[in-house]
């Protein structure tokens, strides 16, 4: 059966389209016999073949042509649905009337014919046209007879992941009709908040209550549980995820509606549960002004466009319709890769955006410059930066090379282009910071500040000594990890749970604050638009989130158990390594407590002390000055003079710097 199966699904649609005309016109003709059987029975019976071909001839014309005109041949029986189920209703019952007017008028001419021979035809055709195309649609879902399913005392174990929806609505729905073609997982149950429908059954499967859900496992072998409430809030799918962190179930999720329906996404496309849903964070609706304010039909420049946070500006940069959008990146391969997806989106949604790929380097003052007035840029979003941690203490000079240079060299870009509008993608590692990432970070962030107070400042390293007249309104947005983003803890846990452990955790009191990608995005491009000059905006980032606790969820939700003290026969271990160089237990977003609320609820203002703009630049002669002779213990020292907060923890770990400790001697080659 499941060869012919396969033959039939694989005939051309040509074919297919004949085998249904040809059925149906056996089955109007069986119809119309058995409507002379019901009336007449077997013992009175008139053979309409005979005695009424006429009659024959007229059904199959009739109704052939009307279930044509009802588009009953276009419809894919693996998918027939309550639409195609209605059209066969209105097909068979028109052709019905028009067949009785046909036995009305010829009632003279033609041999008589019983009156309820045509209603008999009708619901038989009903019954035998509609349910054949139902047994089909079966058939080609290919479980129109699972023993397991029908059959009392057979061996339901079919070999198949047992799986509960949780969401008895049109997802779930969906959801388990795809489970039942793909025959990957084998769905069991429904789980559902809803009380008027528990106990019920719906789709074949039992309806259970949360607080019934060990006895949905004992009844049924559950394994996993898949998410199917798409339009739940953040808030809610958190609660959800929290009750069912109680039982030995993995747990993965659906995709939403919107993904669904952009075609991104099939509802079969089952995924991990997002761990966004596990801070319940529900982002704050946009402002549409302020999102456009500083974009739409204006030339448009993302430095570090194919990074995690300058990818994700560009897309919702694209959707706001600048005049021109430039990618400026020094990685081909993250170049190439965020415009071929922005490339799609313009040829799939008709952008009239013109997006053109740039490579080179923010250390490249004269290459910024260039692109700044060829295509005189209005708006700048800089966030090309190098942001892990522990290479940076490992490369100081190229982190002060491209966070405070790249960020000086852009900056300058901008005055001397006269650019509107200029936006620092920031980090809470500025803060305070006990590493040369979060200090080059809040000294990039000073340069801006003290450029913004000056209307006419002489440039850094400008032989001329020329002012130059400053119009650019500069912003800089301070905020926590977003998720998902490269060298991401999360990425990095899934990993090692799927690998079977252990976890590597650094501190089992570390904490972080987190936020999704497209929502830290969303408040660049709005905290950007606010400010008239030498503003830090800070995101609410929420509550931070421990670690460790954050990994024992994962695990948990993935169906297993953490190996501890108290579980030595658990699943997976957590081991902590300890803080790597320069790492923070906590993360701070504010230097002082000087914070005022914006006209956005999540984006905040801070009042913050800086450097002349002269004072710095001296500053940053001698910081230049000690990087090219790779003197990082002066480098430090001249962090700490001029970035507030900076304490330096342990020895300076740079290689160079430590490759020449154990070489002194070492000679120019």
């Amino acid at each position: 059966m499941d060869r012919l199966r396969v033959a039939l699904l694989g005939l051309p649609r040509r074919q297919k389209r004949l085998l249904q005309v040809m059925a149906d016109v056996l089955l109007v003709w069986a119809a119309l016999w058995l409507a002379f059987v019901v009336r007449l029975g077997f013992d009175e019976m008139i053979n309409p073949f005979t005695t009424h071909p006429w009659l024959l001839v007229s059904a199959f014309l009739i109704a052939i042509p009307l279930f044509v005109r009802f588009g009953m041949y276009r419809a894919v029986m693996r998918y027939l649905g309550n639409d195609a189920l209605i059209a066969i209703i209105k097909a068979v019952s028109l052709s019905a009337l028009v067949l009785a007017l046909v036995v009305y008028w010829g009632a003279s001419y033609m041999a008589p014919v019983p009156r309820s021979v045509i209603f008999n035809y009708w619901w038989l055709s009903l019954v035998l046209i509609g349910g054949l195309r139902l047994l089909m649609r079966q058939y080609f879902m290919g479980d129109w007879f699972i023993p397991s399913r029908h059959v009392p005392f057979v061996n339901r174990n079919a070999g198949l992941t047992k799986v509960a929806i949780y969401g008895a609505g049109a997802a779930g729905n969906q959801l388990v009709a795809a489970l039942r073609i793909g025959r990957d997982m084998q769905p069991v149950a429904f789980i559902d908040d809803d009380a008027s429908i528990a106990n019920r059954m719906i789709f074949g499967l039992q309806v259970f209550k949360p607080k019934h859900i060990q006895k949905m496992i004992e009844l049924t072998g559950a394994q996993e549980v898949l998410l199917a409430v798409p339009s739940a809030s953040r808030a809610r799918r958190r609660e959800i995820l929290e009750y069912l962190e109680g039982y030995p179930l993995h747990v993965r999720s659906v995709p939403g509606f919107m993904d669904l329906a952009s075609g991104r996404v099939k509802v079969d496309d089952i995924q991990e549960v997002d761990i966004a849903d596990l801070l319940g964070r529900d982002a704050v609706p946009a402002q549409p002004e302020l999102l456009s304010r500083c974009i739409r039909g204006k030339v448009v420049l993302v430095t570090g466009a194919g990074g995690s946070i300058g990818s994700e500006l560009c897309r919702q940069i694209l959707a706001l319709q600048p005049s021109t959008l430039l990618l400026f990146d020094h990685s081909e391969f993250n170049l190439y890769s965020i415009l071929s997806e922005l490339d799609e989106t313009i040829v799939r949604q008709s952008i009239p955006v013109s997006v053109l790929p740039i490579l080179g380097s923010v250390r490249n003052a004269t290459k910024l410059f260039d692109v700044m007035t060829s295509w005189d840029v209005e708006t700048v979003y800089h966030a090309a930066a190098y942001k892990h941690v522990p290479l940076v203490e490992h490369n100081i000079a190229e982190g002060i090379l491209n966070n405070v240079i790249g960020t000086l060299n852009t900056a300058q870009a901008a005055v001397k282009a006269q650019v509107e509008n200029f936006v620092l993608i920031s980090t809470d590692k500025a803060v305070r910071p006990t590493n040369v990432m979060g200090s080059t970070k809040r000294l990039a962030e000073m340069v801006l500040q003290a450029l913004s107070q000056e209307l006419a400042p002489v440039l850094f390293a400008d032989s001329g000594n020329v002012a130059r007249v400053n119009k650019t309104r500069f912003v800089m947005v301070r905020f926590g990890n977003v998720l998902g983003s490269s060298g991401s803890v999360i990425p990095r846990f899934r990993q090692q749970i799927k690998s079977g452990g252990p976890i590597t955790v650094t501190h089992p009191n570390i904490t972080r604050y987190f936020m999704t990608i497209p929502e830290a995005a969303q408040l660049v491009i709005q905290a950007g638009s606010m400010g008239r000059g030498g503003d830090v905006f800070v995101l609410d980032m929420g509550e931070p989130v421990k670690i460790a606790e954050l990994a024992e969820k994962m695990v948990h939700l993935s169906g297993l158990n953490v190996c501890s003290e108290k579980n030595v026969h658990g699943d997976i271990a957590i081991e902590f390594t300890g803080l790597r160089p320069g790492e923070k237990l906590y993360e701070e977003l504010l230097i002082g407590d000087n914070v005022v609320a914006t006209q956005h609820p999540m984006i905040m203002s801070a009042n913050e002390d800086h450097l002349p703009w002269e004072q710095l630049k001296a500053r940053l002669d001698e910081l230049m000055a000690a990087v090219a002779k790779d003197e990082y213990s002066r480098v430090r020292m001249l962090l700490r003079e001029t970035v507030s907060g900076y304490t330096p923890e342990g020895e300076i770990v740079d290689w160079i710097f430590q490759q020449r400790r154990l070489m002194p001697k070492h000679k120019d080659r």
